[in-house]
Formats: C-alpha cells, sequence, structure tokens
C-alpha cells in the first residue's frame, strides 16, 4: 500500500516529498551549425569540413556514455518525449542519428507513441537524408525557417533562402506528418504586412504546427553588440495579434505564448516542460531536471564541445553544475512555466508536481487575481487575455521573496 504524502507549505519545516514523480523526456544537444547566426545565444558552434565527420562520430560515442552515466538517475522510468536539439542536429548523417536512437531505446524505454523530435534547417536539407531519418525513427520535424521573405533572411544571417525554405517543407512533408515550422517576428526593417506574408505562408503549408518568436536581443550575440533596428513595441504587439488572429482562422490553435498547433498536434515535449515535467539532458551544455521522491535536481553537463568531450574521454563526470531547488524556488518555477500555457493548468497538478499545497502561493495568487492577470477556481488557475498580454507582470508576482515581510 502506498502512503499518502501530505502537502506542504513552503514555510514549513518538513521537506516537501512528491507522491509520484512526473513524465520524463530527453533532450540530446547536437551543439553545431553550419553558421552561427547574429541572434542566437545557444549553445552552438560552426562546424569545420576538416575531420567533421571524425568529430561526428566522436561525439555520438560520447553521447551514448553519457547516456550510460546518467542512468542511475532515472533507473526504470519511461520516457515519452525524445528531441533532439541544437545547434542543427540535421547535419549529422542519418546513420549517426539512427545510432543514438537505437543507444536509447536500448537504455531507457519509450512509452508507446513516444514524440520524436528532430531539429533541421533549410540549408541540410536532402530527400534520402530525411527519408532515413524518419526509418531511424524520428516522427516530428521542427524547421528552423524565420522566415520566407529573402531580405530578411540575409540579416537574420541565416543560410538558405525563401525557395530553399519551401523546398525543405515539401522534402519534410514527403516524409513526416508531423511537422513545426519556427516563424521569427518584429524583425529589423519588418512592416505589418511582411509579417502577415510569413506567417500566411506557413499556415498554407499545412503543417501541424507553428512556433512564432519575437526577436529579442540576447546577451553574448552579435545583434547585442551591434543592435538593429526593431519595430517598436506597439508595432510588435501588432504582429503578435496578427498572428493569433491569422492562425486561428487556419485552424491552428493558440496554445502557448508563441505555439501554435492543429488539433492533437501541440508539441508533447514542450508541453512536458511547461507542466513542469523532468527532463534528462546529454551532450554538450545540455540542462536537466529530475525529481526524486524527496528533492528535485538541476544540473548541466560542460558547455564547450572539446571540454565535454575531453571529460567523456578521461571518464570523468560530465555535470559542470548541479543544485537541488528550495520549496520557493519549486513554487515560482512551477509558475513561470505553466502560466505560459494559455490554458493554464490543473490546480491539484502543482501538488503534483512541486510537493506543496497550493495555499503556499495564496498572496501571490491573490496578487494577480486581483490585478486582472488571472482566474481561478478549485480545479483550474489560467492567465486572462490580460495575463498573456503582460506575462512578465505576472511572472515577476511569484518571485521568490517577492512578498516577503
Amino acid at each position: 500500500m502506498t502512503a499518502i504524502i501530505s502537502p506542504v507549505s513552503i514555510l514549513g519545516s518538513q521537506s516537501p516529498r512528491l507522491k509520484s514523480l512526473p513524465p520524463l523526456s530527453l533532450y540530446i544537444h547536437i551543439p553545431w551549425c553550419l553558421k552561427k547566426c547574429p541572434y542566437c545565444d545557444f549553445n552552438s558552434h560552426e562546424i569545420r569540413g576538416e575531420g567533421s565527420q571524425a568529430l561526428e562520430e566522436e561525439y555520438v560515442a560520447a553521447l551514448i556514455r553519457d547516456l550510460e552515466s546518467a542512468l542511475p538517475d532515472v533507473w526504470g522510468r519511461r520516457l515519452s518525449s525524445v528531441f533532439l536539439g541544437g545547434g542543427t542536429p540535421s547535419l549529422f548523417s542519418a546513420r549517426s542519428i539512427d545510432t543514438i536512437l537505437t543507444a536509447v531505446r536500448t537504455l531507457l524505454p519509450l512509452e508507446h507513441f513516444a514524440e520524436v523530435t528532430l531539429e533541421a534547417n533549410p540549408g541540410t536539407f536532402e530527400a534520402q537524408k530525411f527519408a532515413d531519418f524518419r526509418k531511424a525513427g524520428v516522427n516530428r520535424l521542427s524547421i528552423g525557417v524565420q522566415s520566407f521573405n529573402p531580405q530578411h533572411l540575409r540579416a537574420l544571417g541565416r543560410v538558405h533562402d525563401d525557395r530553399e525554405a519551401c523546398r525543405a517543407v515539401d522534402i519534410a512533408q514527403q516524409n513526416f506528418d508531423n511537422i513545426n515550422l519556427d516563424l521569427m517576428y518584429a524583425l529589423s526593417g519588418q512592416i505589418l504586412t511582411e509579417a502577415q506574408t510569413d506567417i500566411e505562408i506557413a499556415c498554407t503549408l499545412g503543417v501541424t504546427h507553428i512556433s512564432a518568436y519575437h526577436l529579442t536581443l540576447e546577451p553574448n550575440t552579435l545583434f547585442h553588440r551591434f543592435p538593429p533596428n526593431l519595430p517598436d513595441d506597439e508595432q510588435a504587439a501588432a504582429m503578435q495579434e496578427m498572428i493569433e488572429q491569422t492562425t486561428a482562422s487556419h485552424h491552428y490553435r493558440n496554445y502557448e505564448t508563441s505555439a501554435f498547433a492543429q488539433a492533437g498536434k501541440a508539441s508533447r515535449h514542450n508541453m512536458n516542460y511547461w507542466l513542469f515535467g523532468d527532463y534528462l539532458g546529454i551532450g554538450a551544455g545540455a540542462h536537466s531536471k529530475i525529481s526524486f521522491a524527496d528533492k528535485i535536481v538541476r544540473q548541466m553537463r560542460y558547455k564547450q564541445p572539446k571540454e565535454y568531450l575531453a571529460k567523456v574521454q578521461a571518464g570523468e563526470s560530465l555535470i559542470q553544475t548541479q543544485h537541488e531547488l528550495a520549496a520557493a524556488d519549486r513554487g515560482f518555477e512551477f509558475m513561470m512555466n505553466a502560466l505560459r500555457l494559455n490554458g493554464g493548468f490543473d490546480t491539484p497538478l502543482f501538488y503534483e508536481r512541486t510537493g506543496l499545497s497550493i495555499s503556499a502561493m495564496q498572496q501571490q495568487l491573490d496578487e494577480a487575481e486581483q490585478r486582472g492577470l488571472l482566474v481561478r477556481d478549485h480545479l483550474r488557475i489560467k492567465p486572462t487575455v490580460l495575463g498573456r498580454r503582460f506575462l512578465n507582470d505576472l511572472l515577476q508576482i511569484f518571485l521568490p521573496g517577492k512578498n516577503s515581510a
């Protein structure tokens, strides 16, 4: 008989415990690209032609060693999804992707119909290669188009043009029935009609999922050092509203701040993130969140590929940093993720994923409700239209220590 563990408040002396573990996803980071984009702050590096095949083989072997070393933390758990991100994972050969996924299936059981996503950029598309990705077990593609406008693609430093973008989608649709397109808006010099053309093209292509991101100037990027002239907040808000209306008219549901899906095609991998599920991250710089009955741990692998590979070669730990989430951080991180979902979350899920009573957030919830940023009852908590428009203001209410005396 399983003991019932009572929820505790953040202020209680008892350590929060979880009655059951959340779903587990696997993230696999492949850190190389053909070219580093000026807006990108991800852990990605330009790949050099000479010796790239040997590097690919070394890195695939390292990923498998990494997964093997992580097994004690997730032993016996099933994977609900796998995501190969980067970088540009589609730079790797289909044989390498098959080797990685075969190792994953050998070491960790996958749930029936588990979602397996591969990120791809249009400059890497070859028909046979993507047919072989499908045979290897990939069942969802995420294509980094960003724009269908040649001028904006050049300004973003992309290696493809608009014709290659459309060709990539055509090749993808020959092999996959679950495809995401990444787009960006509020680009340098972009006007509303140009943003509308981009989203209209994406919708009419009939892909199952569209991610539309506001271009932001991130630290440690070329755009941050040399900022382009971007649309102002009012123009960007008009673009966001237009994107929401256009996707809705094509029967896409806006289920998360930047995500639009056809019926039943929401990203299961990303939904697990938003609902504070667990994920094991392997590869250079990959992050993990792993729950145990009495603690929730965050980890990060060594970031630089050379250092990561050297650690594997030396048989040393690949974890550069690790820390346990304090109770107050559990509550904030749950809200920071779950309130990005337009439909919010089932109220009991807060306890299931954090071990804390929802009453631990009573003061913050009251403030957010009084300011018209969310609505709630005993069954569900979700942001209002105002809360979605001013999401940062909503999330800041839940910052640890904000309401302490």
